[in-house]
């Protein structure tokens, strides 16, 4: 069951296609959307990352390439930057850090959405959204499967409407989803349900 008002981070996993699927859920968030977002896109290593760039013109909230301890903050979204695992540390009583990582690719990947969502999980449990989006390969399921377990909730882009089916469907496969969208859905429900607006 779908509880806005328990979620306080949400993280996305993306590789082929999913920055296309961004580009349909990160503009549709409201200036006022509280819950952090924190996203892994398979990129090229070596090279610098576009996303921030392309996403800042076209989004209500701040976006980030965030440095190592860098605290999170409400209403941002953060990119992993390439060649780096992105995680979440948690901190006692204060707000979660960001700590960055240069250890080996995992599932051949670095950053790997595996290490997010584990690491993400860890530090919010059962406050934490996890959405696993397009891409070619399985990265995300076992992190999936560990948000699910620790509490938390994950949605599945419908791998109809994913330009590369694989990543969605490994998470399904993994029975780590509570449901699957379409990215339509996934909008209308973290645009009217997760701001403060109505």
């Amino acid at each position: 069951m779908f509880d806005a008002d328990r979620i306080g981070a949400v993280v996305i996993g993306a590789s082929a296609g999913g920055v296309e699927a961004l580009n349909h859920l990160l503009p549709a968030l409201p200036k006022d959307f509280e819950p952090p977002v924190l996203i892994v896109v398979h990129v090229r290593q070596g090279q610098p990352s576009l996303l921030p760039g392309l996403f800042a013109s076209r989004c209500a909230l701040a976006i980030e390439e965030p440095f190592d301890k860098d605290l999170i903050v409400p209403g941002t979204v953060y990119f992993a930057p390439p060649g780096y695992h992105m995680l979440v540390e948690a901190q006692g009583g204060a707000a979660p850090a960001i700590a960055l990582s240069v250890d080996p690719p995992v599932r051949f990947s670095r950053p790997s959405v595996d290490v997010l969502f584990e690491s993400a999980a860890h530090a919010y449990g059962e406050r934490l959204l996890g959405i696993v989006l397009s891409g070619a390969n399985d990265d995300g399921s076992r992190g999936a499967r560990a948000i699910r377990e620790a509490g938390g909730l994950c949605w599945a882009q419908n791998p109809e409407t994913a330009t590369a089916p694989a990543m969605p469907l490994a998470a399904i496969a993994q029975d780590a989803v509570h449901e699957v969208l379409t990215l339509d859905e996934m909008a209308l429900r973290l645009s009217r349900r997760m701001g403060r607006q109505p």
